[in-house]
């Protein structure tokens, strides 16, 4: 059976990447990290989202990633759904961090809630059958627009599915891209690719670098 235990990103500088991470959002081993010079181009088909409880959460975040290196591609705002902005990472990661709230109601905290996985895909019903058949569980789903499974306790990270062109409309990027996805998804259930040619391997606790 499938689940979702680890998000390895595919980096030139591990050091850099974790430094970046520290720095910008107070991660440390949420996200692993390998070494890779594998080719890739334009929008990579996924992004990395912080769920967090404030939008001065969301202006604290995202200030210390633009302290830190990162390129603002969408400037955090108000919209019909809460509060939030999009910012690149020096190693193309994008990652987007938002809450639902529209006003402060307490004291910055900087606490991440929340931290998923959001895959660009082409077909957001027939991924979503895919991952099910896989033994993945729906817990929220929005017709052929948005799929988010059930997360595990050992996984610091949850999985989700938005239409690919929806989604880099949403970051504020072009929805073409080429070459490899420069990310990993670490399960159960052994190596496979699913049909976005993402790449599943085999979790392992040795994965991890710095």
């Amino acid at each position: 059976m499938t689940f979702m235990e680890s998000v390895t990103l595919d980096v030139a500088d591990t050091a850099a990447v974790r430094r970046f991470h520290s720095a910008a959002f107070g991660l440390d081993e949420q996200i692993r990290l390998r070494a890779s010079e594998e080719a890739t181009s334009g929008f990579r088909g996924f992004t990395l989202g912080l769920t967090v409880a404030r939008p001065g959460d969301v202006d604290s975040l995202i200030g210390t990633a633009v302290d830190a290196g990162a390129v603002p591609l969408k400037p955090a705002a108000k919209s019909l759904w809460g509060y939030g902005g999009v910012v690149q990472a020096p190693d193309g990661t994008i990652w987007k961090v938002a809450t639902s709230a529209k006003k402060d109601r307490g004291p910055v905290t900087r606490r991440i809630d929340e931290i998923v996985l959001l895959l660009g895909v082409a077909d957001v019903a027939a991924s979503k059958r895919f991952y099910v058949a896989r033994g993945l569980t729906v817990a929220k789903s929005f017709g052929r627009t948005y799929v988010e499974f059930a997360g595990r306790e050992s996984s610091p990270v949850k999985l989700a599915l938005y239409r690919r062109r929806a989604l880099a409309k949403d970051l504020g990027v072009p929805e073409e891209g080429g070459g490899s996805h420069r990310l990993v998804i670490g399960g159960g259930e052994g190596a496979f690719t699913d049909p976005d040619g993402f790449p599943w391997e085999a979790a392992s606790p040795a994965a991890r670098t710095s």
